[in-house]
């Protein structure tokens, strides 16, 4: 064997996933030489590393350079009778740097006047390795920058003395606009107004009052407060002449009901009906023939017994109404119950027999047999029938409130305290709308954001807002990209739109609080609601869920997979989850989540890497589309696609390859499948397909994280209006709920209705704790602190 080498390796540099070639001719030998390559004097083995490719005529070939791959690199040559080695050629792989994103801009360095500010970013995207390029490029960008100046308020001159009033005082003010406040300034410290005694101390009336600045944009004060003597005067008068305008009211009503009643030719003969029992009504023989032709009106009737029924407080029973010889002569009249306060609870027509009975919870006094109120209520009682159990949920509700929860489906009820009258008890629910006819229709550019929702009963009388949550698949980061609509259905079926989000007003009847995943609906009215969005420019993105289901047994030679493209919502992936568990369909990797944009790109979907020795393909094509219009515009559910493979041997129960799901010239995500065909093998877990075992009913106040009494006090405390504005504006501003302060600013207490938001935003694990520090950071350290983080 000759000693040199015909050609030796040589030494490089290359850049990173490069293609590397290091050449090798051994010298001439009897028999000829065997050749074999050295990674830092270990044997390169292209078996174990496929990245290394050793040719026919010995050069050896490293497809994709890796940082790994620098090292000395030595070929050997050797047979029976010497061995020889080449010179070290050194393989140096370097990365080029690359620069990061750009920080946020910093705030201004100078708090007032001129100053600059900047951003940042560093050459790590990748650092230079090895020898790399550094980054070419400035890593610092300022700007100017010119803050307005804070300017603090000064007071004005007092005004003069009032006249002195009857009350012994007489006042003086003054104004904070000497200058106002501007840009952040200080307000005025002190009194805007100010009373004192003006009768040198011989009245015993004397007072000093204090009032924010901000009280002077709500009342426009006089120079004159103190009512005269005429005033009162005046003020008398009005009240008695309110008093016997409603005396004449009543003597009218009172004829005007007598004279309509006195038609019926009725009497109570029993006077026991004031002590609450159904009495015998005798009912003259001279109308007779009339009312065998007609069924008699029992609404004027049983409106008799209205004091009776009121007084009934015995809650241990229920009253049946079986043996009422009031209701004996009508078994064929369906009637409906409703209680006192002119709302109940669904219930079956009552039938010959009258086999209802009335709740004690309940006080019945009236039997009214409106059409359009039957109507509503057949209605309401046909969807409690025909409900799902697993997207419905019900239950029975107080002036105490509670929470209605679908179990997995991100939808739930919020009934705040004091939501429903006192005295009145609702039978409520509320329940995801699956049925593709309830979805609204949707225009070019438009696509349903959320599931349908209904909640009940509709025309509920509401004192404050209930919080419908569900969740929406929009992304929406900060950019105008989105126009999104809330959709109602009104009794004809019919979406009608209710409010744009971000554009509430006065007149709109409710508000949305948009959350990155859900969306918080606060109304007082009752029904079908659903989020409809309207793409605003190409970068729109929307949300998908993708997941990947084949079935759990393989009797014959086929092999079904099926890719379901969902929007991103609990409820549409609980419905595939429970669907494929009647079909006998298994999870055959974690669902994955695609940004989906509106640039009318279809979405592509491939299988890859199928073993050919024991399956083959039955696609034609090298993948399936799935066109824009269908993905975006959501209007079809459970939408999806099937691969179909076929193995070559019955014995052959393993599968292991890749599907790639992409929009084109967008994103995509590649699920890794590696599954058994048999009954045994284990799935996916997913508590989605056992929604029996969760909660769906919190009444009363177990439902809220915040107790009752911390509640009120935190309501006491920051309702009224406070000189260092730390009041329900701040909290809604430190709670990321100060998108429209009009909203909470109508409602008489707003710092309830903004506790009721935070209940929705963070159930069922609200964090006490998080909301006592920002009652911190906003200055109020009472006693509503330690409290608060006790619980």
């Amino acid at each position: 064997l000759r000693k040199t080498f015909d050609q030796e390796p040589l030494g490089k540099e290359v850049s990173l996933e490069q293609e590397v070639l290091l050449q090798c001719r051994p010298p001439e030998g009897i028999p000829a030489a065997e050749v074999e390559w050295l990674k830092n004097e270990e044997v390169i083995d292209p078996a174990d590393d496929r990245n290394f490719y050793i040719t026919i005529d010995h050069n050896l070939i490293i497809k994709q350079a890796r940082l790994s791959d620098t090292a000395n690199y030595t070929c050997v040559a050797k047979n029976i009778v010497a061995k020889r080695r080449s010179t070290t050629a050194t393989v140096i792989v370097y990365v080029n740097g690359g620069w990061s994103t750009w920080t946020e801009w910093s705030v201004c360095n100078s708090r007032c006047g001129r100053g600059y500010q900047k951003r940042t970013r560093s050459c790590t995207n990748p650092a230079p390795l090895n020898g790399g390029a550094i980054c070419e490029g400035q890593g610092i960008q300022k700007l100017p920058c010119n803050p307005l100046c804070p300017v603090d308020g000064l007071w004005t001159e007092w005004s003069k003395w009032s006249t002195c009033g009857t009350e012994c005082t007489h006042w003086r003010r003054r104004e904070c606009s000497a200058p106002a406040p501007k840009n952040g300034g200080k307000d005025c410290e002190g009194m805007v107004l100010q009373s004192k005694n003006c009768t040198d101390g011989l009245c015993m009336q004397s007072s000093l009052y204090q009032k924010s600045s901000e009280a002077k944009d709500k009342s426009d004060l006089g120079n004159s407060l103190a009512p005269s003597t005429d005033d009162v005067a005046l003020y008398v008068g009005i009240v008695i002449a309110v008093i016997m305008c409603l005396v004449i009211s009543v003597v009218v009503a009172l004829f005007i009901y007598r004279k309509n009643h006195r038609d019926f030719n009725s009497d109570i003969i029993d006077s026991s009906a004031l002590n609450g029992g159904f009495q015998p009504v005798s009912i003259k023989t001279a109308r007779k023939a009339d009312l065998l032709t007609a069924p008699p009106d029992l609404t004027s009737a049983a409106a008799m017994y209205r004091g009776p029924v009121y007084a009934l407080h015995d809650v241990a029973d229920k009253i049946p109404m079986t043996n009422s010889p009031l209701l004996d002569p009508l078994p064929n009249l369906k009637i409906k119950v409703y209680n006192s306060s002119g709302l109940v609870t669904p219930q079956d027509d009552l039938g010959g027999e009258f086999s209802s009975k009335l709740s004690p919870k309940l006080p019945h006094c009236l039997l009214d047999n409106n059409d359009s109120t039957m109507g509503r209520r057949t209605q309401t009682q046909t969807l409690l029938r025909t409900r799902d159990p697993s997207c419905t949920a019900l239950g029975s509700f107080s002036s105490q409130g509670g929470h209605l929860i679908v179990p997995n489906s991100g939808v739930s009820l919020l009934i705040p305290a004091g939501a429903i009258p006192q005295g009145r008890v609702y039978e409520m629910y509320v329940t995801v709308q699956r049925k593709d006819n309830m979805r609204p229709s949707v225009d070019d550019g438009q696509t349903v954001l959320s599931p349908v929702v209904s909640c009940g009963p509709p025309g509920a009388l509401l004192t404050r807002p209930v919080i419908i949550t569900m969740h929406h698949c929009a992304v929406c980061d900060g950019q105008q990209d989105w126009l999104i609509q809330l959709k109602s259905q009104s009794q004809q079926n019919q979406w009608e739109d209710v409010v744009v989000v971000g554009e509430e007003n006065f007149t709109t009847p409710c508000y949305i609080q948009m959350d990155d995943e859900a969306c918080h609906i606060l109304t007082e009215t009752l029904g079908t609601y659903c989020l409809v969005g309207q793409s605003l420019s190409a970068s729109t993105i929307k949300r998908l869920k993708l997941a990947i289901f084949g079935p759990v047994t393989c009797p014959g030679m086929e092999y079904h997979i099926r890719v379901y493209c969902l929007d991103d919502t609990q409820d549409a992936l609980k419905e595939v989850l429970q669907m494929e568990k009647q079909m006998g369909g298994k999870l055959l990797d974690e669902p994955k989540t695609l940004s989906f944009k509106d640039s009318t790109h279809n979405l592509r979907l491939s299988i890859h890497d199928v073993p050919h020795t024991l399956w083959k393909s039955k696609l034609l094509a090298k993948y399936q589309e799935l066109s824009f219009q269908q993905v975006w515009n959501g209007s079809q559910r459970n939408l999806h696609c099937c691969f179909t493979l076929e193995r070559f041997s019955a014995s052959t129960v393993d599968l292991a390859c890749k599907i790639c799901v992409r929009q084109v010239e967008g994103e995509g995500q590649i699920f890794q499948l590696d599954t058994t065909l048999s009954e045994d093998s284990q799935s996916i877990d997913t508590s989605l397909l056992d929604p029996a075992s969760n909660i769906t009913t919190l009444v009363g106040p177990n439902a809220f994280r915040i107790p009752v009494s911390i509640r009120q006090k935190l309501c006491g405390s920051l309702d009224a209006p406070q000189t260092r504005g730390n009041d329900w504006r701040m909290l809604a501003h430190k709670l990321n709920l100060d998108r429209y302060l009009n909203y909470f600013a109508t409602k008489s207490s707003p710092t309830g209705v903004i506790l009721d938001l935070w209940e929705a935003q963070h159930f069922p694990d609200g964090n006490l704790s998080r909301l006592a520090q920002v009652l911190e950071e906003m200055g109020r350290h009472d006693s509503l602190v330690p409290a608060m983080t006790e619980h």
